[in-house]
């Protein structure tokens, strides 16, 4: 029974899906190891502006994960406060498919809204060989409303950003070494 004043929503309820598509002079395996690892998913989870710190992280169907993203950046500070919510939020989720280096699914607890009862969110995170690099498709649920759907979209958007710049100090790396 949900929480007075909150809006119940199901995880069976199905939502509009949303879908992010990226291209990378990388290998699979180290776009994979930047998804599936606390040291890479620690050097670029999280939108510009948060730092991430895995606290768990059991990467198998069934498997657990939980992390922690912190507002940094000072007016990301302030727009969290004044909305009312906390500047480190604790994400928790449970992987549901590791088909390694192709396929992640996980589902997300979104807990975090004040006055929305907690959700789950559905992504599923597919990784192509394309020539020299990769393609990267990540699909998620939209949340519950246009906008937190919005505010998820600029969130991951932002934090494939910083996955790319990741990606390409590495590239940049092995130019300079050969």
């Amino acid at each position: 029974m949900p929480t007075k004043g909150k809006t119940a929503t199901s995880a069976r309820v199905s939502r509009p899906k949303i879908r992010f598509e990226r291209t990378f002079q990388a290998s699979a395996k180290e776009v994979w190891e930047l998804w599936t690892t606390k040291e890479g998913l620690e050097s670029w989870w999280g939108p510009e502006g948060f730092t991430t710190t895995v606290h768990q992280l059991d990467l198998r169907p069934g498997g657990e994960f939980e992390y922690a993203m912190t507002a940094t950046r000072q007016d990301l500070i302030e727009g969290m406060k004044a909305m009312g919510l906390p500047l480190t939020s604790v994400a928790r989720g449970t992987y549901t498919e590791v088909t390694r280096p192709r396929r992640l699914a996980y589902t997300t607890l979104a807990d975090f809204i004040p006055g929305v009862a907690p959700y789950e969110v559905a992504a599923l995170v597919e990784i192509q060989p394309l020539g020299r690099g990769v393609r990267m498709v990540v699909t998620e649920d939209a949340m519950h409303d246009e906008l937190w759907t919005e505010r998820s979209t600029m969130g991951m958007n932002s934090s494939l950003d910083r996955l790319a710049k990741v990606l390409e100090a590495r590239l940049g790396k092995r130019r300079t070494s050969q």
